[in-house]
């Protein structure tokens, strides 16, 4: 599309905004920057506008009236009165991910899901550079937005991106060569409302897919399944319970890829079940854009944990510390916990994003030696928690590593795995990670000073 002269703001100024800001104006555009916080408060985009030339408005029912197209980065909600005022006046409004869509060179690997879409997304960009097929790998994962893509797309690589609801909520012509849905568990409430207006916005991977194009889907997901139906891309399947062709299966110990042994599950260097269920999905992605099965194989053995997902952090007089500040949702969390061996002391809270943490006070019952609560979601998990779980009201992160110092014994595993947004305490999960890991290594220097 030709941007050239053409009047476009941006709404929101985090990095997704910032990189549509940077493409746009790369396009000839003539750019708008808009924000709900004024520029003083934003010294990364007050840096960024500075240098491209391109003004501000603070956010209002005015800042849009003279744009003829409107950018919405993925953290704005899409259904804001004046994005909707901008509709009514006939102004095309869409996404970053859309944006970008209609610049990247080459093809796309398109990656979404409630839980293991970071890890999936990283291990697909992982297996096929290993195998020599050109990638590279942005979206929702990381720094990378998907307009920062652009610059360095090229014909013949593939641009793998993670996709979140939020970002596929605003696509209109976007479209996957190869899309995965890794599963739909309930998240993100706190925007969309239900459920099922949730697991909607997810399935918009699929809604623009032809019949060249695949759809990676999980057999053991009754949501996922249901996507089958409504794309007219060709299917291909992954299960952790029952054998699935065509696509990748567990079978007795080993993971199976089109019917052919690809390497023993126990040979799989990342902790969890779950993970499991993320190989197999790289791997069908991976094989599909060009990589022979013992190439995949090969990178899969090479391959180590996503920061901030179930990340070993250091060991303290006996007590395992891991960091999933990746978590934001409870099925996340349970599917954490239950990838750690040992008694266990969880730090929960934050943000809360909707839903029940029941199902995680369940997961907990047997294993955790206690619930350490912090954030604005405490008194709600607490309730849950009441006669399950035994929980301590911590209020901050930095309390509840101490309180979990003080008490662990040898043996036991101190896991943050929130099962909320971050946004009540830190700037993003992982600014949560990184304290977290900072508390553990004054811990640890603390440790060996005394010893």
């Amino acid at each position: 599309m030709d941007f050239q002269g053409c009047k476009v703001a941006v709404l929101g100024l985090a990095s997704s905004g910032l990189a549509a800001v940077e493409l746009l104006a790369s396009q000839g555009a003539s750019v708008i920057a808009v924000d709900v916080k004024p520029l003083d408060q934003l010294p990364v985009a007050a840096q960024a506008l500075a240098r491209l030339g391109v003004p501000f408005r603070l956010q209002s029912p005015e800042a849009l009236a003279d744009a003829e197209y409107v950018v919405v980065s993925p953290g704005v909600p899409a259904d804001l009165e004046i994005l909707n005022q901008a509709r009514s006046r006939g102004v095309p409004v869409i996404g970053e991910v859309e944006l970008a869509f209609r610049f990247l060179q080459g093809e796309i690997i398109g990656i979404t899901g409630s839980n293991g879409k970071t890890t999936t997304t990283a291990l697909v960009g992982h297996l096929l550079q290993q195998c020599g097929i050109p990638a590279q790998v942005g979206g929702n994962i990381g720094t990378v937005p998907a307009s920062a893509m652009v610059r360095r797309s090229r014909p013949g690589q593939w641009n793998v991106l993670e996709l979140s609801s939020f970002q596929l909520e605003t696509i209109q012509h976007f479209r996957a060569r190869i899309g995965v849905a890794l599963n739909v568990t309930e998240d993100h409430l706190d925007r969309h409302g239900t459920f099922e207006r949730y697991a909607a916005a997810k399935a918009r991977l699929f809604e623009n897919q032809t019949a060249e194009d695949w759809a990676v889907l999980n057999a053991d997901d009754p949501v996922t399944r249901g996507y089958a139906s409504g794309t007219a891309a060709r299917p291909l399947w992954f299960s952790l319970t029952h054998r699935v062709e065509p696509g990748a299966w567990l079978e007795e110990g080993i993971l199976m890829l089109g019917g052919e042994p690809l390497l023993p599950a126990s040979e799989v260097p990342l902790r969890g079940r779950h993970n499991l269920e993320n190989i197999l999905a790289a791997s069908l992605a991976a094989f599909l854009a060009g990589a022979p099965a013992s190439g995949i194989a090969g990178a899969i053995r090479t391959f180590r944990a996503v920061e901030h997902r179930l990340e070993y952090v250091d060991t303290i007089h006996g007590v395992a510390y891991y960091n999933d500040s990746k978590a934001t949702n409870v099925s996340s969390a349970v599917k954490a916990a239950e990838a750690v061996d040992g008694p266990l002391w969880i730090i929960l809270g934050g943000k809360h994003k909707g839903g029940s943490y029941t199902p995680l006070a369940e997961a907990l019952r047997s294993k955790a030696r206690a619930a350490l609560l912090i954030g604005e979601a405490a008194p709600l998990i607490a309730r849950a928690f009441e006669g399950i779980v035994p929980f301590v009201p911590c209020g901050t992160l930095e309390a509840a590593v101490a309180f979990a110092a003080e008490n662990a014994r040898s043996g036991d595993t101190v896991l943050l795995a929130p099962a909320c947004a971050s946004f009540d305490q830190f700037e993003n999960y992982e600014h949560r990670g990184r304290a977290f890991k900072q508390l553990v290594a004054r811990l640890a220097l603390e440790a060996r000073g005394k010893e």
